[in-house]
């Protein structure tokens, strides 16, 4: 099915306003989520809707949080989301990163007690709007077992980090540091195929191709799969986004972080409170002037997009090239739902009263 997307925004800002949320966060949440998939993002759009309302049900989101900075210096701060939508809390987070970073030349935040923020690339891409650089990362549920380990001890802590351009649209380098994204195994599991070798291992450590070997006791792997391949650079940085996010901010971390995923429980020893955000930014004009940097960007796209290709029909694809095509043509043609989301989308429309998607 194709659903334009002033539709689905609009389903979408009516579920999470039936959750109890503000006018203000519906909008604000379902912004996100229509941002990823008409950023071809499909695992982090509509599709998790039903899980942000299972977390509702479960009493794990507060609906009205009271978002606070609990400690701050002139360019940093941590922000208590009070266990708020990631969706609404990283924003709020961005938003404070950017005004430190008009004041003082840059700007960080950390947060716990959030939820899933969606896509990273949403939150990095606000200060791009403002002629900086952005940078947002954070934590999640432990399904990614490190080098050398078949316990899920990481999320797939994905981090962006996005550059403005003067002609190019931004560079945005929004990536899962495990293997693949736990939403890349749900997207398998919708269409009934299997993945590649490399994303998963069973519980003795095996790899395997079966997007349902989580719910059976295995877990992600590492950016770089194995050792050989460099798993143990897919967990440093996985670590790096894990000690950014919670340690820095009082959130749960490593084993702790509360689950998103429905088959799995929190832990019941927590290290801290929700799970945790970090968000910067810096403005260009600290470095250089942002005009000279954005034709530099340019002219580094430039001069890569022509690098040499070994295949002449596949060029060499610029970080957030995809992304940017795809919002261009869903902009115009909607946004492609599988049957199953539409399936799980209708089902929230019968619960809260909705009109369905047709």
């Amino acid at each position: 099915m194709i659903v334009p997307q002033s539709t689905l925004r609009t389903f979408t800002q009516n579920i999470f306003l039936a959750m109890g949320c503000s006018v203000e966060h519906a909008h604000l949440a379902a912004d996100v989520l229509i941002r990823s998939d008409m950023r071809g993002i499909d695992s982090h759009g509509v599709a998790r809707l039903s899980g942000y309302v299972l977390l509702w049900d479960k009493k794990r989101i507060n609906p009205t949080p009271n978002i606070t900075i609990v400690h701050q210096t002139p360019t940093t701060a941590t922000v208590d989301g009070d266990a708020g939508l990631g969706l609404v809390v990283a924003p709020f987070a961005m938003q404070i990163a950017i005004e430190k970073a008009e004041k003082y030349g840059s700007g960080w935040v950390s947060v716990r007690n959030s939820n899933h923020f969606g896509i990273s690339g949403y939150h990095a891409l606000m200060a791009v709007e403002r002629d900086m650089i952005g940078f947002a990362m954070t934590n999640a549920s432990p399904l990614v077992a490190p080098t050398f380990s078949n316990e899920r001890m990481l999320g797939t802590n994905p981090m962006c980090y996005a550059f403005p351009a003067a002609n190019y649209p931004p560079v945005v380098v929004d990536m899962a540091t495990s293997a693949a994204a736990n939403g890349k195994l749900e997207i398998a599991q919708r269409a009934g195929k299997s993945v590649p070798e490399g994303w998963i291992q069973d519980s003795d450590g095996n790899f395997t191709t079966d997007p349902h070997a989580l719910k059976n006791g295995g877990s992600l792997l590492p950016l770089g799969s194995d050792r050989e391949h460099g798993s143990h650079k897919g967990f440093g940085l996985s670590a790096t986004v894990d000690i950014l996010s919670a340690v820095l901010s009082g959130a749960n971390y490593g084993p702790w972080v509360p689950p998103f995923v429905s088959f799995l429980d929190p832990p019941t020893d927590p290290v801290g409170l929700g799970i945790g955000h970090f968000l910067g930014a810096m403005r260009v004009d600290g470095f250089r002037p942002v005009d000279e940097f954005k034709t530099h960007m340019d002219n580094w796209v430039n001069r890569f997009k022509s690098a040499q290709k070994i295949d002449p029909n596949q060029g060499v694809i610029i970080p957030g090239e995809p992304e940017f095509e795809a919002e261009q043509e869903r902009t115009i043609t909607g946004i492609p739902l599988v049957d199953a989301v539409v399936k799980d989308l209708n089902e929230l429309a019968l619960r809260f009263g909705i009109e369905m998607l047709h």
